[in-house]
């Protein structure tokens, strides 16, 4: 049996599950679910949460190189679960999956591992932290320091980076409601990061700068059983504020939405539905779906009101959940730099 075979076998329950990301919303039977007003333990909460079905560690980061050019940078681990409950060894339900990306206006590189939980070749610790797949790894004495390693085919980087301020908890205290019916997360983020380090590709290395955002997410069942997917949105500003903000896209064409507009020190307003409003401008034809890049991005309340384009309109994740994911410019009321992510298109 070859491997991609094997791994395929090993796989498609989490690809049934989240074929079109619209299987999030189905049953969660026998897994924990999340409840309003949670109370988070550190560090044991940077790690794995084995008895909800999805979770994630989301790094992105938006970097400058010595010539002023942009790039952009991607660093997940996903754990899902194929049932509720662990085990050991290859008894384990747990299956890890990895994803890392670079962008740049003219390119979009990608590369994807997969693991399988309970035989150490993925995971995530706490003390010292450390989180990994193979040779990528997110790693520190805690999660205010880390490394970032990982490599593909055609990139590489090793990166430094160091929390310039607090975590950041979205919805009500990192409850974060997800649909009408009460879908929900635990969700916070590390938007403060400084990143450096060097960039490989192949034209050569590259030394960059920048700033990341760390996102946490987990849950059992994160959508509604009449959303598709959605459209996330993590914006830095140049005066210092920041913004996260998403749409849920639903069967009734009225998307749900969220977010979280976040103070230079660190101080949240959250932005209940209806607050932050998401409209596509412009679309591009990218792996056979029209895809919106350019966005206009408002939250009237706080006046803000910005146009979101993206740098390469063709940041396709071309992995076995496809959607699309890359760094945006922003401008108008605000300016600065972040991510875009795209699930759910067909």
């Amino acid at each position: 049996m070859n491997v991609r075979l094997l791994v395929c076998l090993i796989l498609f329950p989490v690809w049934a599950m989240a074929q079109g990301f619209a299987g999030l919303g189905s049953d969660a039977e026998g897994f924990a679910q999340t409840q309003p007003l949670p109370q988070f333990v550190f560090p044991k909460d940077h790690g794995p949460h084995p008895a909800y079905r999805i979770e994630w560690w989301y790094l992105t980061a938006n970097l400058t190189g010595p010539d002023g050019t942009q790039y952009g940078l991607q660093w997940t681990l996903f754990r899902s679960a194929l049932a509720p409950g662990d085990g050991e060894g290859w008894s384990t339900p747990q299956i890890w999956f990895g994803h890392a990306a670079v962008t740049t206006a003219q390119d979009h590189h990608v590369a994807e591992r997969f693991a399988r939980g309970g035989i150490g070749q993925a995971g995530v610790r706490v003390d010292p932290f450390e989180a990994w797949i193979d040779d990528w790894q997110m790693a520190g004495p805690d999660l205010d320091d880390l490394t970032l390693r990982a490599s593909g085919a055609e990139f590489a980087y090793d990166m430094r980076l160091q929390a310039k301020g607090p975590l950041v908890f979205h919805g009500e205290g990192g409850y974060s409601i997800k649909s009408d019916a009460g879908q929900a997360s635990y969700y916070y983020s590390q938007p403060f990061y400084t990143i450096s380090g060097t960039l490989s590709l192949p034209q050569g290395d590259v030394a960059v700068s920048g700033h990341a955002w760390l996102d946490r997410e987990w849950s059992s069942q994160p959508l509604a059983d009449d959303q598709s997917g959605w459209d996330w949105f993590s914006l830095s500003f140049q005066t210092g504020e920041k913004l996260m903000g998403f749409r849920l896209r639903q069967a009734n064409g009225n998307p749900f939405t969220s977010g979280t507009w976040i103070a230079p020190d660190g101080q949240t307003t959250n932005l209940p539905d209806g607050s932050f409003v998401a409209t596509p401008l412009e679309t591009n034809r990218v792996a056979g779906r029209n895809l919106p890049t350019r966005w206009r991005v408002t939250v009237p309340e706080l006046r803000v009101d910005v146009t979101v384009t993206a740098l390469n309109p063709r940041a396709w994740m071309a992995v076995s959940l496809p959607y699309w994911e890359g760094p945006v410019n922003a401008r108008g009321s605000h300016v600065g730099q972040g991510y875009l992510e795209m699930t759910g298109y067909e």
